[in-house]
């Protein structure tokens, strides 16, 4: 309750520091001392409810609901403390938290440039009101008492003190498929606890947990850094409305790139560190595979940094005339568009609308909060698109262009232009479920190769060219050098590491060309201008970054294993042999051992199953061999004792991957499940998650379905016969990373291997060649956001 009443105040405190603000904008000068005391204390009351929220979950409050429902007893500390967020109370929570403390250092930042105050903290504490309203009593509240709403309580969760007492009986639900008893929490128990003299407090002693996923060191990383990044792009959407409201264009630039810089630097850290943690626990062998939930922070991203560029051109052409520069529209509207696309990003991977589409989307949230989000987003495109219509005119009065078509100016604007394009690439495709449609994973790279290549010769090209206007033979004679070694370099790759398909060829070659024209420059300007390095480390970072995704993604090789305990198996140059498995953290979980060996050398890796006690599922975890120039991704997929018997051989497909079987066309072509499937799973009921399949042959196209069926800890797994394609699919597993599938051919009888006193290990091994450099190169952009963010920062001071 507590918490619930001090949130209440922060979202009344916001809006009187909003309305104190605006009033001081409007010319009402003792307004403002008000506006900010009652910021601090919106501050104050959000940092306090947080606390109180962090204490519960650390001290088992577990008659609060998001407590319950995210922690529990044998969770680490580490773990504990990322139960903050890990469901989307807390997630807003987390957001609304760097929200405010971002406005505290944006409120000392302006109150120290003119009138800029009023302006930009009236825009911020609209948006930090927004926030709040979602987790009031009305709509996402962290608070909420677990009886507020009836909800079934696994009985081992129950205080076994209370267990016998009378009138709990009425309350008690069996669950004959699983033999689990439920206890109905809902307010008619609360008062017979009360009613008998039982503190309600002490009835549930241990909670739910973490979905197993979660259960890994970068979910204590990934997602504050994220919303840290979310938070952030709050303040150039503020800037460009204040510039809007006071319609002056000049100033609000220079205040804004250093904002703008460390946002976008610490948004695209956050999206990378997913990135890893799932190449490290999902056990798919990827870092990223366009789910749609994956792409929507990535849109708002490709904006940020489309502006960085535009913006750039704006401050420079600032330098040689007393007007508001080129650009002026073109960094407004995207500016705006970084917060709005922040906040569509919300709306799709909290609203529920992509259940379907997306297995890692929050469940629906409930028709209230789906309405909120949507005038959440609406009030604020209309705020800033509206602005700007209304500005129109006046936003006309830009500078002439007198660029030349070789000109830095034009070289910038068209990488802006290409990240814009790509941002609209992923918006449609991220989009599409929600009209009912898809779109396959092969459409995102087909699209993005291109302009990736075009962004590498730009981040060359730019820099040899000169402000204003280039001769052609100049450019001529800067390049040719850079051109020819990239080219040798790049002929080395197709000779010594094989690449030989003719879209990877050139995107090798732009990257090449990245980094040989950035590190030059960047060498020769280290010692006595280290503060402009930012760029180029920042570009050298991005190529270095492409050279990683070629390598491990374009020219990965897998193969599924069968490991027989004790028997060598060959794969990619190494033997393998499992070699038993071993009980860790307090017999949990098994580890499964493999050496590996090549050219007297052995590795050893340990893939690790369990049956999680959150939804009586088989968890995998990969096991990861890091090499210099490769990893060796190992993750497990079955194993079998003794005298069992399986299937000889089982295939693995992605979402949107397809597979040949005696000239027929797999495809896994879309999840099926209900609405309310992924709240099922959460709570631990019984449900059915579907996958549709493709299969093609001699013209014709046939789909089927195939389901794995969760009753209490019993698993159903579904199968498909077809006399036409003489064909039989069964289902052996579904989850987030796709189906491992089964497939015979009809008239004959299933190849059934028996084993005779063997332990059969089934993996799926690949290796990832430079996968490294992906992790090299997101750490070197990073860097040189970071050092640009401190170059614009001092001229932002300087320009005051």
């Amino acid at each position: 309750m507590i918490g619930s009443i001090i949130l209440t105040f922060a979202l009344v405190f916001s809006i009187i520091s909003m309305i104190m603000y605006y009033l001081n904008f409007r010319g009402y000068n003792n307004t403002l001392s008000y506006a900010r005391i009652f910021y601090h204390l919106t501050s104050i009351f959000v940092i306090v409810a947080s606390t109180f929220l962090w204490y519960y979950i650390l001290t088992h409050q577990y008659q609060y609901k998001y407590v319950f429902s995210y922690s529990n007893n044998s969770l680490s500390t580490g773990l504990l403390f990322s139960s903050f967020w890990g469901g989307q109370e807390g997630s807003f929570m987390l957001w609304i938290l760097f929200t405010v403390i971002i406005g505290v250092i944006l409120q000392s930042y302006s109150s120290k440039r003119g009138d800029l105050e009023p302006r930009v903290m009236t825009v911020f504490t609209l948006a930090t009101s927004f926030l709040l309203l979602m987790v009031s009593p009305w709509l996402k509240n962290p608070f909420e008492y677990i009886w507020t709403t009836p909800i079934f309580v696994d009985l081992k969760s129950i205080n076994s003190n209370y267990l016998n007492l009378p009138f709990l009986q009425s309350f008690l639900f069996p669950d004959p498929q699983t033999g689990t008893t439920y206890v109905q929490v809902s307010s008619t128990l609360l008062a017979s606890l009360v009613q008998n003299g039982i503190d309600p407090n002490t009835f549930i002693v241990n909670g739910r947990g973490l979905n197993p996923q979660l259960l890994n060191f970068w979910m204590q990383i990934h997602p504050p850094i994220l919303f840290v990044g979310f938070s952030m792009a709050t303040v150039p959407f503020a800037f460009a409305v204040s510039a809007l409201m006071k319609n002056e264009y000049r100033d609000w630039v220079s205040q804004s790139f250093p904002w703008l810089l460390a946002g976008t630097g610490i948004l695209g850290l956050g999206i990378m560190l997913g990135g890893y943690w799932a190449y490290e626990m999902l056990g798919w062998g990827g870092y990223w595979a366009w789910d749609p939930v994956e792409n929507s922070s990535l849109i708002p991203w490709l904006i940020g940094v489309a502006t960085i560029h535009t913006m750039l051109v704006q401050k420079r052409s600032q330098m040689q005339s007393e007007g508001n520069g080129r650009y002026v529209k073109t960094n407004l509207i995207l500016s705006i568009l970084v917060y709005i696309l922040v906040l569509y990003s919300t709306f799709l991977t909290r609203s529920g609308v992509l259940g379907d589409a997306s297995v890692h989307s929050f469940v629906d949230p409930g028709m209230l909060v789906y309405l909120f989000l949507i005038i959440f987003i609406g009030s604020f495109t209309l705020l800033g698109i509206g602005l700007i219509i209304y500005r129109w005119k006046e936003l006309q009065s830009e500078i002439p262009q007198d660029e030349s078509l070789l000109s830095r100016e034009l070289s910038l604007f068209t990488a802006a232009v290409v990240l814009c394009a790509s941002a609209i690439i992923v918006f449609v495709g991220t989009s599409a479920p929600i009209v009912g449609r898809s779109v396959d994973i092969s459409f995102y790279n087909e699209m993005h190769v291109p302009l990736a290549i075009i962004v590498g010769l730009l981040n060359g090209l730019s820099l040899l060219l000169k402000w204003k206007t280039t001769s052609t033979q100049e450019l001529l004679s800067k390049s040719v050098i850079y051109l020819a070694v990239s080219a040798v370099l790049t002929v080395l790759m197709i000779l010594i590491g094989g690449v030989n398909d003719i879209m990877m060829i050139l995107l090798s070659f732009s990257a090449i060309f990245t980094i040989i024209v950035n590190g030059e420059i960047a060498i020769k300007i280290i010692k006595n201008n280290f503060d402009k390095l930012g760029a180029y480390v920042a570009h050298i970072g991005l190529a270095i970054f492409i050279l990683g995704v070629i390598g491990s993604s374009a020219y990965s090789k897998e193969k599924t294993l069968n490991l027989v305990k004790g028997k060598p198996v060959e794969a990619f140059g190494y033997q393998m042999v499992f070699t038993g498995y071993q009980p860790i953290e307090n017999a949990t979980k098994y580890a499964f051992n493999i050496s590996m060996s090549k050219n007297g050398k052995t590795y050893n890796a340990s893939p690790v199953m369990y049956i999680a006690e959150y939804n009586n599922s088989l968890m995998r975890e990969p096991s990861i061999v890091v090499l210099p120039t490769k990893d060796i991704y190992i993750a497990p997929l079955s194993y079998e004792e003794k005298d069992g018997h399986s299937h000889a051989g089982s295939i693995n497909i992605e979402k949107g991957k397809s597979v040949e079987f005696e000239n027929i066309k797999l495809t896994f072509d879309k999840f099926e499940m209900d609405s309310d499937v992924m709240k099922a799973m959460q709570e631990g009921r019984d449900f059915q998650l579907g996958a549709v399949m493709l299969a093609e042959s001699n013209g014709k196209t046939y789909q089927f379905k195939l389901f794995r069926k969760q009753k209490g800890s019993e698993v159903e797994f579904t199968s498909f016969e077809s006399k036409e394609l003489n064909l039989r699919v069964e289902l052996l597993n579904l989850s987030a990373q796709g189906v491992e599938l089964s497939i015979s051919r009809l008239d004959q009888p299933k190849e059934i291997v028996k084993k005779e006193s063997q332990e059969v290990l089934v993996v799926n091994a690949s290796i990832k060649p430079f996968v490294s450099l992906v992790w090299i190169g997101v750490l070197v952009l990073v860097i040189g956001f970071f050092i640009s963010f401190s170059r614009r920062l001092k001229e932002s001071h300087n320009s005051d």
